[in-house]
């Protein structure tokens, strides 16, 4: 029987309308001694919902770091706790541009337990040079991102 390769990879997002939505299971290194999340690993699974949304949406944060472009930083992170997740809970991280600017973003962030909210967030990202200055985003990116937010339809 052959295998087919694309079992083997992490788990990915998809965009449903202007929507990006991460799949995540919680791992006992995920929890704390009462056996549920851990607060400061809520950021972790936005993280990589934020990631995978940017990869999904043809921002290469990857190529921009290595070749000196420049990275993006969050600059705020407002977060509100709604409810626990618990050890194997499956849970889908929803994240949505709600806002673009010259040198930042920002993304609204759900953690959904079915159809129970966990946890929300609003996060500022800014664009950096390799020195840490705010940079403009290059205007493919800014593209991509007012498409992503409405201002342009998506492809």
């Amino acid at each position: 029987m052959v295998k087919d390769e694309s079992e083997d990879r992490p788990a990915t997002g998809r965009f449903v309308g202007r929507e990006h939505r991460f799949p995540c299971r919680v791992y006992f290194e995920d929890t704390d001694l009462s056996g549920v999340v851990y607060h400061a690993n809520y950021l972790r699974f936005m993280e990589r919902a934020r990631s995978d949304m940017l990869r999904a949406a043809g921002i290469d944060q990857r190529g921009a770091h290595e070749s000196g472009l420049g990275v993006y930083a969050i600059t705020q992170l407002a977060i509100r706790y709604k409810a626990p997740a618990r050890l194997e809970d499956d849970l889908l991280i929803v994240s949505r541009v709600m806002d673009t600017k010259a040198v930042s973003c920002v993304i609204q962030q759900r953690v959904m337990r079915g159809r129970l909210l966990v946890a929300e967030a609003d996060v500022t990202a800014a664009f950096l040079s390799p020195e840490g200055r705010p940079r403009r985003q290059p205007p493919a990116w800014l593209d991509a991102f007012r498409r992503l937010q409405g201002e342009e339809e998506i492809s």
